[in-house]
């Protein structure tokens, strides 16, 4: 660009801006300008409001036959007057012999304007927000009085809630829906100090669903009227008119932890058709954190059915799953300790079942939702009935339970109690829970419990402790002539012969080295079935020992919020001091059996690996239940108090001395050694075979 150019284009900005400065208005212009327009807004204002704004959506004398006909189908007749009456919530129309409509409509500030001046446009005294306010009211309602008939009525209402109590169960049922929308336990906390909660506002709810030929009616939608029966019964119950009434009857006994749940009827085919034989249910539930520890609560929370043949099954512990089922008889929501479940005698005819876990939510575990399928008839008086169980899993409980409400059918409530596989359980229900009911009638502390319970256990376990000590003495009496018998035949080559010999060795004596494991085996299921009673067991909620606060908690004597690599992996973020003592005890009786085992002790790698399995114990028992480690340890301390017993009570001499009677007696080959022998002499001539073979091969080489 040139120095003319831009000469140019200066010299015409100046021309403009200087254009625009001479041609602005001024102060009196602008004022002038302002006051015009503000004049012409309110001229605009006046004219609108003078107009009749609803000229142009007034109700058409079609409708007005449209609301004639709808008050006279749906609403309440007066023989007396021949009228008819209409009353949705938000309008109450009435419809007199010659057809005339009067009543009242409430708009959103309740204020009461008379129907008969909006149907007929007589609108001169409202304005215009008021009108056209009643106007979508009153179509509103007439659309809902088509869609839901008989149960617009219901649609508006005041929401409130009735209380229904006994000893240990406070509940609180809405008007809204007609539902339990709280549900205390009075006897159980939570960690946060507020009473458990199976059902709460907002977070829990259920609903039934009522299909016609052409729509559906969800009780959820609609508000019913509390009629209370007596101080354990309350009918919330919906008015349909003409004689039709549809309601939800609960019944709470004195006692207990059950809640029956009827659904009662009349004249309900006159509303949605005679024709109707299945009702929807639908039930959502977020389980709340009830436990300090989230890692135990979540892993034993779970959605539990049972099917009408009698098998009890669950949706996973860890992972989001679904499923589809057909005839169901219960359906529970079960967390660690308490559990919801919905029983119905008659069964459910299907439903589609699913969990969803709540990784990162604080407060909550997990959420369940239920989509069911009920049998109905609009005919029966009581199309069905459901009984809710809302209380802890213990297992009397469970079991007196399912006795009471539904005696002639097998419920399997008590399997609700992670108790083990079927071995597991028998332990558990047929000796620990009734020793430990036993002991509980009659102590208060369960420290101590758990510690009688441990001592009842080792007596039924004393002989086979006993006959596994003696095992081990038989051993360490033949371990000097086991010991020649390997220096006489060293050798993968003599491996066959010093089997031969150290059999034959045995027999003479009259021991086994298999004698002593078959003890510890039959102490296995007992050790497992500890293993799930303990995390289960209610009763040690809350129950304070000695420095545990919760036994059914870790007794954690060190905690940390810092993320330190290793010592996290193993420990988590905290360290339990019972499970320490175990621990400890449990390496102590290690060296203790490894003394009496020398064959052991002189292996180093088997005695490494006696070493470091209390050290995964302690890995894996850090964050149980301090009930738990106080068992073992206490189980670990009695079994090292009978070994030291042991060793002062047997005599290894006289032990000697019966082994060489055994030595000089004849004996007769049992069935399984004469088999045994037999299979070594195979095994040994095919080694001979073989290395003949071998040395055939070899003479054909060389020549």
């Amino acid at each position: 660009m040139d120095k003319n150019t831009l000469t140019g284009l200066l010299l015409m900005a100046l021309v403009v801006f200087g254009f625009m400065w001479l041609n602005k208005p001024s102060e009196a212009e602008i004022a002038a300008q302002r006051e015009k327009a503000e004049q012409q807004a309110r001229q605009e204002a006046q004219a609108t409001e003078q107009s009749p704004s609803l000229t142009l959506d007034s109700i058409t004398p079609e409708e007005i036959k449209m609301i004639v006909a709808t008050v006279r189908e749906l609403g309440t007749a007066d023989t007396a007057s021949s009228t008819a009456r209409l009353a949705t919530g938000r309008v109450d129309l009435r419809v007199a012999a010659d057809g005339a409509v009067s009543g009242t409509i409430m708009t959103a500030d309740s204020a009461g304007i008379s129907a008969a001046d909006i149907i007929y446009n007589r609108i001169g005294s409202l304005s215009p927000v008021a009108a056209r306010a009643a106007l979508s009211a009153l179509r509103t309602s007439l659309e809902d009085a088509a869609r839901y008939r008989g149960f617009a009525r219901c649609l508006h209402g005041d929401s409130t809630t009735v209380k229904l109590e006994n000893e240990y169960l406070s509940l609180e049922l809405s008007t809204k829906g007609g539902i339990i929308t709280r549900a205390s336990l009075k006897d159980y906390e939570r960690y946060d100090s507020v009473p458990v909660q199976p059902f709460s506002p907002g977070v829990d709810a259920y609903s039934f669903t009522l299909a016609s030929d052409d729509n559906h009616f969800d009780t959820s939608e609609f508000y019913f009227t509390p009629v209370q029966g007596n101080d354990s019964t309350v009918l919330m119950k919906l008015d349909l008119g003409d004689g039709a009434t549809w309601g939800i009857r609960y019944t709470l006994p004195a006692g207990g932890y059950t809640v029956n749940m009827d659904i009662v009827q009349a004249n309900m085919g006159q509303v949605i058709g005679a024709n109707v034989s299945e009702m929807e249910f639908n039930w959502r539930d977020r389980m709340h954190r009830n436990e300090a520890g989230r890692m135990f609560e979540e892993r034993n929370s779970a959605l539990y059915y049972m099917t009408s043949d009698g098998d009890v099954d669950n949706l996973s512990e860890s992972s989001t799953k679904s499923t589809d089922m057909d005839h169901i008889t219960w359906i529970g929501y079960k967390n660690q300790f308490f559990s919801t479940v919905l029983i119905a005698p008659e069964g459910i005819a299907s439903a589609k079942l699913s969990s969803t876990v709540l990784e990162d939510d604080p407060r909550y575990l997990k959420e369940f939702s239920t989509e069911a399928i009920v049998e109905y008839s609009t005919a029966k008086a009581n199309p069905a009935s459901f009984i809710f169980f809302i209380g802890p899993n213990s297992y009397p409980l469970l079991s007196d339970i399912q006795n009471d409400i539904v005696p002639e059918k097998e419920l399997h409530l008590t399997n609700l109690i992670p108790l083990g596989w079927s071995l597991f359980r028998w332990i558990n229900t047929l000796i620990v829970i009734p020793t430990f009911s036993f002991l509980g009638q009659y102590i208060s502390n369960y420290g101590v419990i758990i510690l009688l319970l441990t001592i009842f256990i080792k007596l039924i376990l004393f002989p086979f402790t006993y006959k596994s000590y003696m095992s081990q003495a038989k051993m360490r009496v033949l371990a000097p002539e086991i010991k020649e018998i390997n220096d006489k035949y060293p050798g993968n080559e003599n491996a066959m012969k010093r089997q031969q010999e150290t059999m034959a060795l045995y027999s003479r004596a009259g021991a086994s080295p298999f004698s002593g494991c078959l003890p510890l085996l039959l102490q296995m299921p007992i050790l497992i079935a500890m293993f799930n009673f303990f995390p289960s067991a209610i009763e040690l909620r809350g129950e304070a020992f000695l420095w545990v606060k919760d036994l059914s908690a870790p007794d954690s004597i060190l905690t940390w919020s810092a993320n330190i690599p290793v010592i996290n992996w193993i420990f988590g973020n905290q360290i339990s001091l019972f499970c320490l003592l175990m621990t400890v005890t449990n390496i102590l009786y290690t060296y203790l059996n490894m003394q009496t085992q020398p064959s052991t002790s002189s292996n180093p790698m088997m005695k490494w690996m006696m070493y470091l399995m209390p050290l995964m114990f302690l890995y894996f028992f850090n964050n149980y239940a301090a009930g738990l480690s106080y068992y073992y340890f206490l189980s670990l301390l009695i079994t090292i108090v009978q070994t030291y017993i042991f060793r002062r009570v047997v005599d290894e001499d006289k032990v000697r001395e019966t082994m060489r009677a055994n030595a000089r007696k004849p004996k007769k080959k049992s069935g399984f050694m004469a088999r045994l022998e037999e299979a070594q002499r195979r095994q040994q001539q095919l080694l001979k075979e073989q290395e003949r073979q071998r040395g055939n091969r070899s003479d054909r080489r060389r020549n």
